[in-house]
């Protein structure tokens, strides 16, 4: 077991925030977790797990441990003639998951394609896209207990999962470490094309009766012409949840802005687009030197180098105040901010 001490952290965040941690350490197994969090400087001091990094916002260092998640893992457990259950473990990153997914046949995840971060972070968010969310192939999960190092076995039931929320990122925060996640995937899968640009997009390929991996494909592209690399410009993809609100502040909108769309979200409630309020407040590209809202797409915040995280949440606290007070709307931010 190794601990590295004053370790930079800047490589362990898709924004590329420059921070440090007071210990940083690593796992691949139960075991290795256990061992880690019963030494005493682990043990005592404040504790961080990171899968790939995708969904924080460092705004100072951490004065405690980082771990990072690095579980392997890609098999079947169950298999019947319409479906298969996979188990991933959660350090596997989730694009390479959806990618083994779709080579093998198997359906339910592709319209996930090329989301980043790690299999483990995806019930905790209950990451969706293209109109598919986690909940809807997840079958069970195994958390270790950071208390007393016993594994649990949570079901979709116990996952409590909402729009972009778990019981891990409520009741659950910080006293789990999820360890591997099991999915029931379709064997004789029906593709879901209907969501976003994905028909569109198939026609421009010249598809017409598309596959799981055209599907894939499609989404790969439809992501890279909007969202930019991490790896090139740093980002933690969208940073606002398209928020849910009363249909009569929807009336109230859509009457001086009728291009305006909105989506049922239950009795008397709709859900709008977070990206297109703030490209209507005249926040699409707005500019701080060093960061940004992205150009291409508004839900983004891009550190164009050398921005600090404060920074970075002053800019989005701006798209908040900005947005409340051109449409009476309040944006949530679904990046965790530290």
């Amino acid at each position: 077991m190794d601990l590295q001490h004053n370790a930079r952290l800047q490589a362990f965040n898709t924004f590329g925030i420059e921070a440090s941690a007071e210990r940083l350490g690593r796992f691949s197994s139960a075991d290795e977790l256990r061992a880690l969090l019963a030494a005493p400087a682990v043990k005592n001091g404040p504790l961080l797990i990171l899968g790939g990094g995708s969904n924080i916002l460092f705004t100072q260092d951490f004065h405690g441990t980082v771990l990072l998640n690095e579980v392997p893992g890609f098999a079947v457990v169950e298999e019947e003639e319409d479906h298969v259950w996979v188990k991933a473990g959660a350090g596997v990153a989730w694009h390479t998951f959806v990618l083994n997914c779709v080579e093998q046949g198997w359906g339910g995840v592709e319209n996930l394609s090329l989301i980043p971060g790690k299999v483990g972070a995806a019930p905790m968010q209950n990451i969706g896209a293209y109109g598919v969310e986690i909940k809807d192939t997840f079958d069970s999960l195994e958390a270790l207990c950071i208390a007393d190092g016993e594994i649990v076995l949570f079901n979709k039931e116990a996952c409590a999962f909402g729009y972009r929320e778990s019981f891990f990122k409520r009741a659950g925060k910080d006293q789990f470490v999820i360890l591997s996640v099991t999915f029931k995937l379709n064997k004789k899968p029906t593709l879901n094309t209907s969501y976003g640009n994905i028909q569109q997009e198939l026609e421009r390929m010249g598809i017409t009766t598309p596959t799981l991996r055209d599907v894939s494909n499609a989404v790969i592209a439809i992501r890279r012409s909007k969202l930019p690399d991490p790896t090139v410009l740093g980002n933690a993809g969208s940073f606002f949840k398209n928020p849910v609100v009363p249909q009569e502040l929807v009336d109230r909108i859509t009457a001086q802005h009728p291009d305006m769309v909105s989506y049922p979200a239950g009795p008397g409630h709709a859900k709008l687009a977070a990206g297109w309020l703030i490209e209507r407040a005249g926040l699409k590209g707005f500019s701080r030197g060093t960061h940004a809202v992205h150009d291409r797409q508004a839900l983004v915040l891009v550190n164009r180098g050398g921005a600090t995280g404060h920074e970075l949440y002053d800019l989005s606290e701006h798209v908040l105040r900005t947005v409340k007070e051109k449409f009476g709307v309040e944006l949530e931010r679904e990046v965790n901010i530290l």
